[in-house]
C-alpha cells in the first residue's frame, strides 16, 4: 500500500494551547481557531520563502475576504494542535487557504475549514497573485 500522493502546497505548524485562550470550562474559545488559521497561514509563507513582512514590504496584501470554520472535537488547555495548511488559487486574485487543526496526542480532528484572500496593491486594488506564490500552487 502506497502512502497518500505528496502535496506541495501542505505545511504544517504547531501550537500549544494557552490558558488565556480557553474558558472557565478549560474548552478553547472557538474565535481562536481562526487565529491558529492565521498562524498556519503565516508559517505556510515562511516555510515556503516569503514572509507577510516582505510580501507588504513588496506591495502586496492579503485581507480576509471569507472564512469558515468547522468545529468536531474541543481543544483544551495545553494541547498540542498541528495546523496543517494547504493552499490553491482561486483566480488570479484569489488564494484560498484550507486548514485542518489536529490534536497531536491522538490525531484527533479538532476542526476544519478554509479562509479566502483578495490579493490587493499598496491602493487597495486588486492584483494578480504574485510568480512565486502561483508557481507554488500550480
Amino acid at each position: 500500500m502506497t502512502g497518500p500522493a505528496y502535496d506541495a502546497t501542505l505545511r504544517t505548524s504547531r501550537v500549544r494551547v494557552r490558558y488565556a485562550e480557553t474558558d472557565r470550562m478549560g474548552v478553547v474559545y472557538y474565535a481562536n481557531y481562526l487565529v491558529w488559521f492565521e498562524v498556519g497561514r503565516t508559517e505556510w509563507l515562511r516555510q515556503v520563502g516569503w514572509s507577510y513582512r516582505e510580501m507588504e514590504e513588496e506591495g502586496v496584501a492579503l485581507p480576509v475576504i471569507a472564512a469558515h470554520c468547522e468545529y468536531r472535537q474541543p481543544a483544551r488547555y495545553d494541547d498540542e494542535i498541528e495546523i496543517r495548511t494547504r493552499a490553491s488559487a482561486l483566480s488570479p486574485v484569489r488564494v484560498r487557504f484550507d486548514y485542518e487543526l489536529v490534536r497531536h496526542s491522538d490525531a484527533v480532528v479538532l476542526a476544519e475549514g478554509h479562509t479566502v484572500h483578495a490579493t490587493l496593491d499598496t491602493a487597495g486594488r486588486p492584483c494578480r497573485i504574485p510568480p512565486r506564490v502561483r508557481d507554488l500552487l500550480g
